[in-house]
C-alpha cells in the first residue's frame, strides 16, 4: 500500500535507505505512464515545489506522433515545460527494481490550478465534487488480458507472429494456472509489494488470457492502482519472456479484454454503504438507482472514456461479452450497466463498457462524474431492467458504433462540456480524431485480403 508519510519524514526516511535514485510518472491521455528517474538530490530539491517536465506528453499519441489538432501546445507554443507537482502520498517501492522508490505527479497551470488536460488532475477535481455531495466513492477496476511468448527482435506486425503462453479456451483453469506458476505466482506477490493488491487472478477463456481483479479503495487510489497494474504487469512479464496486451481486441475469433469499473458511494466517514437499502425488495437504495440513471443518461456521450481507440469498438459487439445496448440489469452480464446487490458490504455497480485498453482516470472519471450527475439532478431510474439477452433489447437505444461516431457526439454534447469542461472536452475529442484520421489513411490486412485479386 502507498506509505503515508510528511515529506521532512520521508525525506529523512528514504534518506536513512540509501536512497540513490527515484522514479517520477504521469499519465497522458492515453493512460501510458510518463517519467523519469531522478537522483535523490534532485528529488528532495522538487518534492516540495515542483518540477518541469515537457508539454508534449498532452501533444503526441500513444506512438509520440505529433498532433497537429491541438490547441493546448504544439509546434505553436513551442512545446514548453508545464508543471508537475510530485503527490507524496503515492510513495511505493518498485519490489522488481530493488526497491527504487516511486512517485507519481500530477500537471498544474501556471496560476496553481489542476492543468484542464490533466487526467488524474481531471479525476481529482470530480472527487472533490463528490466531497461537495457528501459522499465518498469506493471503487475498483478488473482487467482481462492476453499472453504471448515474447519473440525475439522486433515487435510483431501480426498475431501469426505470436505464441499465447498457454493454448486453448481454459476458463478459470487451474491447471493452466498451475503451469505457468511461476509467472502466475509472480504477478500476485510483486504487485502486492508494489501497493497494487489484488484481490483474484484467474485464466480467462481464450488462450493465455489472465483476469485479475484490484483490491478496491478510494477512487483516486483505485485508478492509480489500475493504471499502475498494467504498466506493473508489462514490466514484471518482460521479465519472465512474456509479452501482455491490453488491446480491447486481437482477434475477431477470441473474446474481448474488458476493464469492467466495480464502483459505490459511501458516507463521508466511510462507515455506510449509500447504494445499500434493506428496506427495498431489491436492496438498491434510491441513490444508487439516480446514480445509474445519471450513467445511462450520460453514457452515449462520454463513450471515448470507456472506449478511446480504433480497436476498442471491435469489442463492443453483439454476443461477445461486452454491451452494445443503454440498458441495465441486476446480475446480467449482457447489459452496460450491471447492478450487484448482495448485502451492505457488496452492493455495487459494474460499469461493463469499459474496455482494457481505456484509460482508468478518465474511464473512472467518466463512471463518477455521469453517476453524480444523476445524483445531483435527482433522476429517476426509469429504464426498467433488462431481463434476459441485453443485445435484443434496443429499446432504449445503442451505443455509437466506432470512434468517429462516439467521438463527435462527445465533442458535440453539452452535457460532457459541462462535467469536465470546454478546455479538456476541446483537447481529448481532439486526440480521438487524430486517432481516427490515422486509422483512415491506412491500408490494412482485411483490405489488402478482401481486394488485392478480386476488384
Amino acid at each position: 500500500m502507498p506509505n503515508k508519510q510528511s515529506l521532512p519524514d520521508l525525506l529523512r526516511n528514504l534518506g536513512k535507505l540509501g536512497t540513490e535514485k527515484v522514479k517520477l510518472a504521469i499519465t497522458d491521455v492515453d493512460g501510458i505512464l510518463r517519467g523519469k528517474v531522478v537522483s535523490f538530490d534532485k528529488f528532495r530539491s522538487v518534492a516540495g515545489k515542483g518540477f518541469g517536465f515537457c508539454d508534449v506528453v498532452f501533444g503526441w499519441d500513444s506512438g509520440d506522433q505529433a498532433y497537429d489538432n491541438a490547441s493546448f501546445t504544439g509546434w505553436h507554443t513551442g512545446y514548453p515545460d508545464a508543471d508537475a507537482v510530485v503527490d507524496i502520498d503515492t510513495f511505493r517501492q518498485v519490489p522488481w527494481e530493488d526497491g527504487m522508490p516511486f512517485f507519481l505527479a500530477d500537471f498544474r497551470a501556471k496560476d496553481g490550478a489542476t492543468l484542464p488536460v490533466c487526467p488524474r488532475g481531471l479525476l481529482k477535481k470530480i472527487v472533490a465534487q463528490a466531497s461537495e455531495l457528501g459522499v465518498h466513492p469506493v471503487f475498483s477496476q478488473e482487467f482481462e488480458w492476453y499472453n504471448f511468448v515474447k519473440p525475439a527482435g522486433d515487435s510483431p506486425s501480426s498475431l501469426k507472429e505470436l505464441q499465447p503462453i498457454s493454448p486453448g479456451m481454459f476458463g478459470y483453469s487451474i491447471l493452466r494456472a498451475s503451469q505457468g506458476s511461476a509467472y502466475f505466482n509472480d504477478l500476485f506477490d510483486q504487485l502486492r509489494k508494489f501497493g497494487v493488491p489484488l484481490e483474484g487472478l484467474h485464466t480467462e477463456t481464450g488462450p493465455g488470457v489472465y483476469e485479475a481483479a484490484i483490491l478496491y479503495a478510494d477512487v483516486l487510489e483505485a485508478a492509480d492502482r489500475a493504471v499502475l497494474f498494467k504498466t506493473g504487469v508489462k514490466e514484471i512479464a518482460g521479465r519472465h519472456g512474456i509479452l501482455p496486451t491490453f488491446m480491447a481486441k486481437i482477434t475477431e475469433n477470441l473474446p474481448g479484454c474488458s476493464g469492467h469499473v466495480h464502483q459505490s458511494l459511501w458516507s463521508a466517514d466511510g462507515s455506510r454503504n449509500l447504494f445499500f437499502d434493506e428496506q427495498d425488495d431489491t436492496q438498491m437504495s434510491g441513490l444508487m438507482e439516480s446514480y445509474m440513471a445519471g450513467q445511462l443518461a450520460c453514457l452515449p456521450y462520454l463513450l471515448p472514456m470507456y472506449a478511446p481507440t480504433i480497436n476498442s469498438y471491435k469489442r463492443l459487439v453483439e454476443g461477445a461479452w461486452a454491451p452494445t445496448t443503454l440498458t441495465w440489469g441486476i446480475d446480467n452480464r449482457t447489459t452496460a450497466l450491471r447492478a450487484m446487490p448482495g448485502g451492505a458490504n457488496s452492493t455495487r455497480l459494474e460499469t461493463r463498457v469499459v474496455g482494457s485498453d481505456a484509460n482508468p482516470y478518465l474511464a473512472m472519471a467518466g463512471c463518477l462524474a455521469s453517476g453524480l450527475y444523476g445524483v445531483r439532478n435527482q433522476l429517476t431510474l426509469t429504464t426498467p431492467a433488462t431481463i434476459g439477452n441485453g443485445y435484443a433489447d434496443k429499446k432504449n437505444g445503442i451505443l455509437p458504433r466506432n470512434l468517429w461516431e462516439a467521438t463527435q457526439a462527445m465533442r458535440q454534447s453539452p452535457l460532457a462540456k459541462e462535467l469536465f469542461g470546454e478546455a479538456f472536452v476541446d483537447h481529448f475529442t481532439g486526440t480521438r480524431e487524430w486517432e481516427w484520421r490515422q486509422y483512415a489513411r491506412s491500408v490494412t490486412d482485411w483490405e489488402f485480403k478482401r481486394y488485392l485479386e478480386i476488384i
